[in-house]
């Protein structure tokens, strides 16, 4: 009689009854904890606590230590199938909920990480049929028996996974502490954004080289190998990717030396917009039009970036009308300064200026000059505002517009 025949057989004995209440009784004190820890967490929500408590991390953890607990308990009185069936089922879930909520967190609009969390979830719901049918074993052995040689090693193809799933779980455990200090320590202790971008992923890297330095460790990897590996890429850095390794460092300079934050309205390059987001590599421009232009950090540090937001978020507009030249100048002025004044996206103080730039014998030229506080939500839209408003003002009152001069140039024919 193999273990699944074995399994199905205890499964018919009566006594699984008592095993079904006390398996629902230890989902039933899982959720209540978690109720009970949960109420004033908000911070670790998303990962230990879930949307609904019993989609986060924390709720199969704890039906798992209560449910074996339980099976310690029957164990000394009779054969536990159920509880053999539902540990294993609870321990895939306790991981699946783990890698999907950290990357999740980690990378909230990434498709790879929701592929990723697909492929965990079937391999573990794949590992507990094994598990429960009582292959497990045998695959085990048969694994152990593939090997292959890689150099004058042999390695089992057991091995290899061993190394894949220890160290995938180890990253994704540094992933979960880089985002736990970043949300509960960075996020208070920083009020920079900046800051708080090159010290999260500052933390993220070192917990990452650090988590895999100990499980090839911990698997008995020779770490002294790691220098040959180390001069090779550094080699390779000074040659073929001294611009990928350029663009990385202007992006750690960048967030040091605050020079650009997230949030400035910038000018690199011809292209104007808002700074949305600093990159290691790169740094996202976002115009007022919508469209977006991803520019390399070390472009910033190499050529010349007007940051319109580094004093001051005000921006100063220009606006020009030619009028008559028998307008009165003063009251020409009056009304272009009350027409831009009465928008609400003029600011007041400094107030409007109506200048005559130019008189012609066309006519009278005047510049009205304009601040307004938040230039990416619409530079032009503003000045058109304004445009329409000046416009109104001096048909309402009487002066005359004329067309600005031209200049011709006559030449004679050779």
């Amino acid at each position: 009689m193999n273990d699944l025949q074995e399994l199905l057989l205890d499964l018919q004995s009566p006594a699984i009854v008592l095993e079904l209440l006390g398996l629902l009784a230890c989902l039933a004190l899982a959720w209540l904890a978690s109720w009970l820890l949960g109420r004033r967490a908000t911070a670790a929500r998303s990962i230990l606590f879930g949307r609904q408590l019993i989609d986060g991390v924390l709720f199969p953890a704890l039906a798992v230590v209560f449910t074996y607990g339980l099976k310690l308990v029957l164990l000394k009185s009779q054969r536990v199938p159920v509880l053999k069936v539902a540990l294993p089922m609870l321990v895939s879930l306790v991981l699946i909920r783990l890698i999907a909520r950290v990357l999740a967190a980690v990378f909230p609009n990434s498709r790879g990480a929701r592929l990723l969390e697909q492929l965990v979830s079937w391999l573990a719901w794949g590992l507990v049929v094994l598990w429960v049918t009582g292959l497990w074993g045998p695959m085990m052995d048969e694994l152990d028996g593939l090997r292959f040689m890689i150099g004058k090693t042999q390695v089992s193809v057991l091995h290899v996974l061993e190394v894949i799933f220890t160290s995938g779980f180890v990253l994704v455990l540094a992933l979960w502490l880089s985002a736990t200090l970043e949300e509960r320590v960075i996020n208070r202790a920083l009020a920079d954004l900046s800051m708080r971008k090159v010290a999260a992923n500052a933390i993220r890297v070192l917990l990452l080289v650090i988590g895999t330095l100990v499980t090839l460790s911990s698997l008995g990897f020779d770490l002294t190998a790691l220098s040959v590996l180390g001069g090779a890429l550094g080699v390779g850095i000074g040659f073929g990717l001294q611009k990928l390794a350029a663009n990385y460092v202007s992006g750690f300079v960048i967030l040091l030396e605050r020079s650009l934050r997230i949030g400035d309205f910038v000018r690199v390059d011809g292209f104007e917009g808002r700074v949305t987001d600093i990159k290691t590599r790169y740094t996202l421009v976002r115009a007022s039009n919508g469209s977006e232009s991803v520019v390399p950090n070390e472009l910033l540090l190499t050529q010349r970036v007007e940051n319109l937001s580094l004093e001051s978020r005000h921006l100063l507009q220009t606006c020009t009308f030619w009028v008559g030249l028998e307008s009165d100048v003063a009251r020409v002025q009056s009304l272009l300064e009350q027409a831009a004044l009465s928008l609400e996206w003029v600011l007041a103080l400094p107030a409007p200026q109506a200048l005559l730039a130019e008189v012609a014998p066309q006519g009278l030229r005047f510049n009205v000059n304009f601040w307004m506080e938040d230039p990416v939500n619409g530079q032009s839209l503003t000045r058109s505002r304004v445009n329409i408003a000046a416009l109104r003002a001096m048909r309402a009152g009487g002066v005359m517009l004329v067309h600005s001069p031209q200049e011709v140039v006559l030449r004679q024919p050779s």
